[in-house]
């Protein structure tokens, strides 16, 4: 598997922001997003044994798999490798892909471009780039985000949210706090 980092800090999105988690990016992604803040080229080569190994070193019980694209990673093995070191296991993916089993926590973030294979998540979170939303009804969310992109737009995401009272605002706190 290609790993562009594995870090700890708090989850800076959605439904868990504020929560301590280990990071694992993954990298390379099926879509090209402009406003990506993942470098695609960069990273190493890591095995399951090797990625388990870097997350045991860090304390927190919350495991967030992201990118790039992670689905076009992740393996059951590797959600069960986690889950035996006791921890919750949650996936930021643009739902393009299949997911293995054995994830606790789907959040589904669609991208322009990209077909969604998922019919359900626990999570739907959108970056708010004025498009329409209609697209997003078939996904069965218990929780729906909408994202200004990169803070850029907070404004007009805004004023969508009051016009759409069944989604919520999540702000990349991560950037506003200067924190990885």
């Amino acid at each position: 598997m290609k790993v562009n980092e594995i870090f700890c800090s708090l989850q800076g999105e959605g439904f868990w922001t504020g929560t301590p988690s280990v990071f694992i990016r993954f990298s390379g992604c099926n879509l090209r997003c402009g406003f990506c803040d993942t470098r695609h080229e960069d990273g190493q080569e890591m095995t399951e044994a090797e990625i388990l190994s870097a997350t045991a070193e860090y304390r927190a019980r919350h495991v967030v798999l992201t990118g790039g694209e992670p689905s076009l990673q992740v393996t059951a093995s590797l959600v069960q490798g986690l889950h035996r070191q006791g921890r919750r296991v949650a996936i930021e993916t643009n739902g393009t892909h299949p997911l293995p089993e054995g994830i606790d926590w789907i959040t589904c973030s669609p991208k322009e471009g990209g077909r969604v294979v998922l019919s359900r998540a626990d999570e739907l979170k959108v970056v708010y780039l004025g498009q329409d939303f209609s697209q997003y009804d078939a996904i069965e969310a218990r929780w729906r985000f909408v994202q200004p992109c990169s803070c850029r737009n907070t404004e007009e995401c805004v004023a969508w949210l009051m016009q759409h009272p069944d989604w919520r605002l999540s702000l990349q706190t991560h950037k506003i706090l200067n924190i990885r």
